[in-house]
């Protein structure tokens, strides 16, 4: 349904060193750059940008293929300078099988992995 979509953050360089790292897990990575104003991420073009402007503490929910994927997802993200917003674990108030992560990044950013669990354990 969606093409692409991003949020302003206002140090370029840095947030594409963070999401090199934490969006790796998920089979994502840098397809786009302008140094210093641009950098987009995803399999095959840019579905995800960060860009030079003023931040504004959005949020965003990327797709994990499994719980393994949603655990290093956090764990690369957090290595790579976020914020643990979230633990990997089931988000029972939020439906059924809805397995995540939360990391801020350094512009306040919350940002999710989420895997919708067919079989949830929990």
């Amino acid at each position: 349904m969606i093409d692409h979509t991003g949020f302003p953050v206002s140090d370029v360089d840095m947030a594409k060193s963070f999401y090199e790292a934490a969006l790796k897990p998920l089979g994502l990575k840098m397809t786009f750059e302008v140094k210093g104003k641009v950098a987009g991420f995803g399999q095959d073009h840019a579905e995800f940008m960060v860009h030079k402007g003023e931040p504004r503490r959005d949020h965003i929910a990327f797709v994990a293929a499994d719980k393994d994927a949603v655990n290093a997802f956090h764990a690369k993200a957090i290595e790579a300078g976020g914020t643990n917003n979230g633990a990997p674990g089931y988000r029972k108030n939020y439906s059924p099988g809805h397995y995540a992560a939360y990391v801020r990044d350094s512009e306040g950013n919350n940002i999710e992995a989420v895997f919708r669990d067919p079989n949830p354990s929990e």
